[in-house]
């Protein structure tokens, strides 16, 4: 029982170095040994179990060395878009055995993930070929998926008619959107996004990413403007706890099994030095959101709003959608004076 006991801590420190040694390259040894409170001589021997089993690799003198995850897989290959290619077939093919060993749960996020957004590139992105990466440790596994079309934002810019690729951003953070509604919920990546520990689009200069652990908060920058096509970039911890029908369930509401909940980023309303002071504003933000029952606005960034945007969002759309739960998240004391000043309609 002893041993068992000795083992499984062996385990639990293995794990624990494996976890952080990214954020932790050069201390993980002394990181690592505050936390299970041990030596750092008793740390360096789960140090060396790591680096010979190939988890780990070293670099550097005692003094300068830094310590990195060690690739255990490194597979890519290109498909060619024509009637023939079909999502599950390649996930049963090709990307399943390419993943590994994994737990169900950690298998079905990746199923999930992988046939969503590669069956997208077949029917959206009016591209020619889909080269798909798969990079594997033994802590995390990333995928990158990446097109030659036309660009996912540039596509909704286009189809949806809107003012550009931010306001494309904008639409897609909401979810319920799609280029094809024939064919298309519209949830494939609002969902998709929130089951990993991190979920990045590159495409057309305009950068789309969440975090796991991080506000629900979609980030907007330019980068190259003319680039072609999109990239998608998942990736997730290998031991993860996490299954689909929790991330499902937070944006179900009691025995409504439909899509009811949303986030909305504000900030991306927001062009440059401009204020949220509009009514024209506020409509956009409210674009499509009848379509859920709870909507949350997260005000994160966003320092103050005007009048008559808060009006339109929390009076004149509050009034005309009574059944929709609206709430706000991160708000500034400006931005709640201002919306108990139109919901109160006094004056501050």
């Amino acid at each position: 029982m002893a041993t068992k006991r000795v083992y499984a801590r062996g385990e639990d420190v293995c794990r624990f170095i494996l976890e952080h040694v990214t954020n932790h390259p050069t201390d993980i040894a002394k990181f690592a040994a505050t936390h299970f409170k041990v030596s750092r001589q008793a740390m360096n021997k789960h140090l060396q179990r790591l680096i010979g089993e190939g988890s780990l690799e070293s670099q550097g003198n005692t003094r300068s060395r830094s310590y990195r995850l060690a690739p255990l897989s490194d597979w890519t290959r290109v498909y060619q878009i024509d009637g023939d290619l079909e999502e599950h077939v390649v996930w049963m093919n090709d990307i399943r055995p390419a993943l590994g060993n994994l737990s169900d749960n950690v298998m079905n996020i990746w199923s999930h993930g992988f046939t969503e957004m590669f069956n997208n590139a077949i029917d959206h992105s009016e591209g020619s070929r889909i080269t798909v990466r798969v990079q594997k440790t033994a802590a995390s596994t990333e995928m990158l998926l990446s097109d030659d079309g036309v660009g996912i934002f540039k596509k909704i810019q286009r189809e949806k008619k809107l003012l550009d690729e931010r306001h494309a951003l904008l639409e897609l953070s909401k979810g319920k959107l799609t280029t094809d509604p024939r064919r298309h919920s519209g949830e494939g990546i609002f969902f998709t996004s929130r089951m990993f520990d991190e979920f990045q689009i590159l495409s057309a200069g305009v950068y789309f990413s969440h975090k796991l652990g991080e506000p629900d908060d979609w980030l907007a920058q330019r980068k190259t403007p003319e680039e072609s096509g999109t990239a998608v970039f998942m990736t997730l911890q290998n031991h993860t706890s996490r299954t689909t029908r929790k991330i499902f369930d937070q944006y179900t509401s009691g025995d409504d099994v439909g899509f009811t909940k949303t986030v909305v980023p504000v900030r991306l309303a927001q062009y440059g030095e401009d204020l949220l002071v509009s009514r024209s504003q506020a409509k956009r933000v409210l674009a499509r959101i009848e379509l859920f029952k709870t909507v949350i606005f997260d005000f994160n960034e966003v320092v103050s709003i005007g009048q008559a945007f808060a009006d339109e969002v929390f009076r004149v759309f509050a009034l005309a959608h009574p059944d929709i739960d609206i709430h706000v998240l991160h708000a500034s004391s400006a931005v709640r004076r201002m919306i108990a000043h139109v919901k109160s309609n006094t004056v501050i």
